[in-house]
C-alpha cells in the first residue's frame, strides 16, 4: 500500500501529535479494478480490529458508483490519542500489506466545525 497525503502542508503523522477530542478519519483508497475485492476483504479485518480498540465509535466504508474502484472509509473516534494508540501499534500496522498493490490511501482527520444556519459543531 502506498500513501498520499491528502492535504500537502499537515499530514497524517503531524494529526496524530494532537491531543484533542472527537476526531472523524476520512480514508480515500483508490485500487485496480481487479483488486477491489481484496481492498474490501483487507479493509473487513481492519476495521474489526478497530472495533476491538478503546475510543473506537464507529466506522463505515464506501464505494464510488458506476464501476469505481475509489473507496471512502469514514470512521469516528472518541480521541486522537485513542486513534494514535489504534493505528501505531505493531498489530495493525502488519496489516497493511495485507492490501492489493494497487492501493493508495489518503488517510486524513477531521473535526466538526459550526456553519451558522448549517451545521453545529
Amino acid at each position: 500500500m502506498r500513501m498520499i497525503e491528502m492535504d500537502r502542508t499537515v499530514g497524517i503523522r503531524d494529526q496524530l501529535a494532537d491531543a484533542g477530542g472527537p476526531v472523524i478519519l476520512v480514508n480515500v483508497f483508490t485500487v485496480d479494478a481487479a483488486e477491489a475485492d481484496r481492498l474490501t476483504e483487507a479493509w473487513a479485518q481492519d476495521a474489526a480490529y478497530f472495533q476491538r480498540q478503546p475510543g473506537f465509535v464507529s466506522a463505515q466504508l464506501h464505494r464510488g458508483i458506476a464501476g469505481s474502484s475509489t473507496f471512502l472509509n469514514y470512521a469516528q473516534w472518541q480521541s486522537v490519542e485513542a486513534f494514535r494508540a489504534a493505528f501505531t501499534n505493531p498489530e495493525f500496522q502488519a496489516k497493511l500489506s495485507q492490501y492489493p498493490p494497487s492501493t493508495v490511501a489518503s488517510p486524513h482527520l477531521f473535526r466538526k466545525i459550526a456553519v451558522p444556519g448549517i451545521c453545529v459543531g
